[in-house]
């Protein structure tokens, strides 16, 4: 059985004690309740890590993650974080090929692959994003730019490697917008990406593998998302800087 997750993405918000606050909130909540076996994600930015990593045990429910990873070890990169650095702060996720990562930083597929590598080599898992902008949708080569993004990106991973990743569907669109993706919209691309991953790897890899709708998710859509037969959680934006908004959604999939 694949695994329900939510995740969420702090982005470049929140001064060290406001990230602490939200955090006890998100950790009190969902020892309160959260009832199912869903996985809690808070990906926080690098100066949280250590001290929300620290206020997290014992919490079953929640793990922490970062926003991003340098792909190299270690070295004379000012500025940078490795993949080593963030396990070291408690992370045991990294979000890779965000959507502004692509676009404000110009990280492309070769240098997305190689961080791939890099949190793999690290024993952390790989939240991987892909998705089309409005005018790759509009054009209707979205799915062309998905095919394209998982195969220079995770593609090159041997089996056993690739059952660690979690994939993200993130319509660039729809991120910050308050524009959603459709269910049926998201289920296309979803079930299309599944697909993919069978024809790449086996059937079985494919329906392990979990895959995460992002994309102005809240309260109010998240449950008809979260119904989709191939919509397996989220990665969280703006919803996550508050405490109950993300808790919600996290609800989703009490049992």
């Amino acid at each position: 059985m694949r695994k329900k997750i939510v995740a969420g993405n702090w982005k470049m918000n929140l001064d060290y004690q406001q990230g602490v606050t939200l955090f006890s909130e998100i950790v009190n909540m969902a020892k309160d309740e959260v009832m199912g076996d869903q996985q809690v994600v808070v990906c926080s930015p690098f100066i949280h890590l250590h001290s929300i990593f620290q206020m997290a045990k014992g919490a079953t429910h929640v793990a922490i993650g970062a926003q991003n990873v340098y792909f190299e070890d270690a070295g004379a990169y000012t500025g940078e974080v490795s993949a080593a650095q963030v396990k070291s702060a408690g992370a045991a996720y990294v979000i890779l090929g965000h959507s502004e990562r692509r676009a404000y930083f110009h990280e492309d597929d070769h240098m997305l692959s190689k961080k791939v590598d890099a949190v793999l080599k690290q024993e952390l898992t790989p939240i991987f994003c892909i998705g089309e902008t409005q005018e790759e949708r509009e054009s209707d080569r979205y799915f062309d730019i998905i095919k394209k993004q998982l195969k220079n990106g995770v593609f090159h991973l041997p089996n056993d490697a690739f059952g660690h990743v979690i994939l993200a569907y993130e319509p660039v669109w729809a991120i910050g917008t308050g524009l959603t993706a459709s269910p049926e919209q998201a289920q296309e691309v979803h079930a299309f990406i599944r697909n993919e991953i069978a024809n790449q790897y086996n059937a079985h890899i494919a329906e392990d593998t979990t895959i995460l709708y992002g994309g102005s998710c809240n309260p109010k859509n998240a449950p008809e998302l979260f119904s989709q037969t191939d919509i397996d959680g989220g990665l969280i934006g703006g919803a996550s800087l508050k405490s109950r908004d993300f808790i919600d959604i996290v609800k989703v999939f009490n049992s």
